[in-house]
């Protein structure tokens, strides 16, 4: 092992023991000495990679970028939904992305809690909901900035109830319940049937064939009917058809295309 990569790995364990640390006692409660204690390095190889333990809590809070990738899906939408069903799942598990959490929202004197989290998170959902309204998966009034916000701030508040009711146990069924009432509100109604409103056990979260409950199944049943009298939905016929299992993203067709009709081009997100 070449030298870079023992740093890199001493670094990691670093990271990854405070992670434990700070996850327990919060910042306040955590000390170098405790960190020490648990990953066996000397005072004197700590700080050679961080200085301090504010350092430390950065490069703990700078991790959590790691899990804010968009899983590769041909419908957008459906990026968007997996990647907060992974990121509730990863916090039940690693204790590195929970610290990071519990670092960013708790009241201690770690100095350098800041927006930057959440607008990283709101920045990579608003990404992928643009590209949803440009392949014509989304409902012409939706706006991806406005909807990125509430998505980020609902998924916040959810994660801390289910820490404070079930330690977290329940996450990913909270945010499955999330997605279970905003996406008729979002998504274009062909397409509902056909969104997977969970992540299967064992498989790659990277993988572009996701199996689950879907919208229109059991308790991910939509939950409101149309208003009676109300005429009857455009039907994106890729989604309706029970030869395709979604629908293709290129590039795609725009949604009122498929239903026949045409809308006038968006302006930007805001």
């Amino acid at each position: 092992m070449g030298q870079q990569d023992r740093a890199a790995r001493t670094r990691r364990v670093i990271v990854e023991t405070a992670a434990a640390v700070f996850d327990e006692l919060g910042y306040d409660g955590a000390s170098t000495t405790e960190i020490l204690a648990r990953c066996g390095l000397t005072r004197g190889a700590l700080y050679f990679h961080f200085p301090s333990k504010e350092a430390i809590a950065q490069a703990v809070v700078a991790a959590r970028a790691e899990v804010l990738v968009p899983p590769e899906r041909a419908v957008r939408l459906q990026a968007a939904i997996d990647l907060t069903l992974r990121f509730a799942d990863r916090l039940q598990h690693d204790a590195v992305l929970r610290a990071a959490v519990r670092l960013t929202t708790g009241q201690s004197s770690f100095t350098r809690p800041d927006t930057l989290p959440y607008r990283s998170s709101a920045d990579v959902i608003r990404g992928l909901l643009r590209e949803a309204a440009e392949g014509g998966e989304l409902l012409a009034t939706v706006e991806p900035g406005e909807v990125a916000q509430l998505i980020v701030g609902s998924f916040a508040g959810i994660q801390l109830l289910s820490q404070v009711y079930e330690e977290r146990r329940d996450l990913t069924s909270r945010v499955t319940k999330m997605w279970k009432y905003l996406l008729p509100g979002l998504a274009v109604p062909g397409l509902l049937p056909r969104l997977v409103l969970s992540l299967p056990q064992g498989t790659d979260p990277h993988g572009t064939d996701p199996h689950g409950a879907r919208l229109a199944d059991g308790s991910c049943r939509v939950p409101a009917a149309p208003p009676v009298g109300a005429s009857a939905p455009p039907v994106c016929r890729a989604a309706s058809s029970p030869a395709v299992a979604r629908v293709p993203h290129p590039r795609m067709r725009r949604a009122d295309d498929v239903a026949g009709g045409r809308r006038p081009r968006r302006g930007p997100a805001v």
